[in-house]
């Protein structure tokens, strides 16, 4: 029978440099971080980023026998959580601060970019053939790709991207803009 071992045996391995040890730490404490980050930060992807951020804290604490009382590591791994969550959101507070204050400094003055003219484009559009419109609306506008505009008309895949490069340097050389 496989006995795990405990939070205190865990924190004791990897002061002495444990790599299995750390590797478990790491799968026991995972999955609760990651909860906690989805609670917090509600997002899967910034949560995903706070589980590395925590268990790095974690895993240096440990390596450096930080930790007080080695049976609760699950309390310290949940206050490295809090730790952790404070600090992400005092940086987004100070970033938002910063580019509030400073933010049209950073930016160089660019040109303005030329607005485009949605009845020209409009008129281009209708001058194409039906099948090249067809192409290019179900791509731009519907925001389908390539395979999925073949099933629906018909075609390779090869031949849409080809039917979608030729309309889209016909709507450039109708609307007047450098290929």
């Amino acid at each position: 029978m496989n006995v795990e071992p405990s939070d205190a045996d865990l924190a004791a391995r990897i002061a002495q440099g444990d790599s299995e040890a750390e590797a478990e730490a790491c799968r026991r404490m995972g999955p609760r971080i990651r909860l906690y980050g989805l609670r917090h930060l509600r997002s899967p992807a910034a949560a995903d980023d706070f589980v590395q951020q925590v268990l790095l804290k974690l895993l240096e604490a440990l390596r450096a026998g930080r930790l007080r009382e080695p049976g609760k590591l699950a309390q310290f791994a949940l206050g490295t959580c809090r730790m952790t969550v404070l600090d992400l959101r005092r940086s987004a507070r100070r970033q938002e601060q910063l580019l509030a204050e400073f933010g049209t400094d950073l930016v160089p003055d660019q040109p303005s970019t030329p607005q485009l003219d949605g009845g020209q484009l409009a008129r281009c559009v209708q001058m194409l053939k039906e099948r090249e419109r067809s192409v290019v609306v179900l791509t731009f506008y519907d925001e389908q790709t390539a395979a999925e505009v073949a099933g629906f008309l018909g075609l390779s895949q090869a031949n849409v991207r080809v039917i979608r490069h030729r309309a889209i340097q016909q709507l450039r050389t109708c609307m007047g803009a450098a290929a």
